[in-house]
């Protein structure tokens, strides 16, 4: 596996994007357990894409304006969902401490992170148009090697999106109790998503 193909995917997933934000949003407003299971539910929200390339849906998604949109649109609609999300609470936050309420929590964060990675149509086209750039002409198993570079690129965005969560919710603890700072970040976790939001409505393919 190349060194330019890690470098470069690092560089991908460290940006700043929907996956991130999530993770610590999930990090600061749930602890470090909610973190884990947001970068876990965003890496398995990368595993539809990843074989939708390997399958050539991703073309199809690339030709076709109409499901291009179609996939676009409940992005962004459920961007807006997260916002709208982010604003509804108030006040400090309260731990969950019953171990079945912090298992349906996690679960909960799980789809979320898995949603918001599905309903993202320029990850496909990523997949699409990056990962083929590493497999060479002559590459006896092409689809063994996309899979291969696809794990690797799965496991970088776990770890790095584990690291991301783990530091904010190291912080946690002196923000979660003030009840003015959690409704400051929330203002900006809503303003992110719709941000987001608004560059997925504008994004072209």
């Amino acid at each position: 596996m190349s060194i330019s193909f890690l470098l470069t995917s690092l560089i991908v997933i460290a940006s700043p994007g929907t996956g991130v934000l999530y993770t610590l949003a999930a990090a600061l407003t749930r602890g470090s357990r909610a973190s884990i299971a947001a970068a876990f539910g965003c890496t398995l929200g990368i595993v539809p894409h990843m074989l939708a390339a390997m399958l050539g849906l991703a073309a199809v998604l690339h030709t076709s304006a109409l499901a291009f949109a179609a996939l676009k649109w409940c992005g962004v609609i459920y961007l807006l969902y997260m916002a709208w999300q982010a604003l509804r609470e108030s006040g400090a936050l309260a731990v969950e401490a019953r171990p079945q309420a912090r298992s349906r929590s996690s679960r909960r964060v799980i789809v979320t992170g898995i949603l918001i990675n599905i309903l993202n149509p320029k990850l496909s086209i990523f997949f699409l148009a990056f990962l083929p750039q590493f497999i060479a002409a002559d590459e006896t198993y092409p689809l063994a090697r996309m899979l291969e570079l696809s794990g690797a690129f799965m496991a970088m965005t776990f770890v790095v999106f584990v690291l991301y969560g783990l530091f904010a919710a190291g912080v946690r603890d002196r923000v979660v109790t003030r009840p003015k700072v959690m409704a400051w970040l929330r203002r900006s976790f809503a303003a992110g998503f719709a941000a987001l939001g608004a560059k997925l409505a504008l994004a072209e393919r």
